[in-house]
């Protein structure tokens, strides 16, 4: 399984059977599977999404925005509880470029990607159990 480091970016071969095991990056030492949403912009944003073989749950997202603030403490949640699943959250605000390539126009949105392709989409806040039974559903 590859998996991209979420701190340098590095791209790491980690035995499917050792995802359970925290495994680390081989360049810089951070974990590959961190319990909270990884932070993505416009320069990590396609090297994370299309070097990760396993699924990515990207939640779209703006400060100003009162469902999403609503939302972020459900996000990490999800995120914690699926471990087998990548989470990331890429500010529409900072990153302005990835959200024009996804045609991004509601926020909150999720997107769920795998093998670096689009495989489903959301809008609007959900709690934690909503997240995982979407995201279930998808894959």
């Amino acid at each position: 399984m590859q998996l991209v480091c979420p701190n340098c970016l590095t791209k790491n071969r980690v035995p499917d059977e050792r995802l359970q095991d925290s495994p680390v990056c081989g360049k810089c030492g951070e974990t590959l599977m961190p319990p909270e949403p990884i932070k993505l912009d416009d320069a990590s944003f396609s090297r994370f999404i299309e070097g990760s073989d396993l699924p990515v749950v990207v939640d779209f997202w703006a400060d100003w925005c009162g469902p999403c603030k609503m939302m972020a403490p459900q996000f990490s949640a999800a995120a914690q509880k699926m471990r087998t699943l990548r989470f990331a959250k890429v500010d529409t605000e900072a990153s302005p470029q990835a959200s024009v390539r996804f045609r991004i126009r509601s926020i909150p949105t999720m997107v769920l990607f795998k093998g670096g392709q689009e495989i489903a989409r959301t809008s609007g806040a959900m709690s934690a159990s909503e997240i995982e039974r979407w995201v279930q559903s998808q894959i």
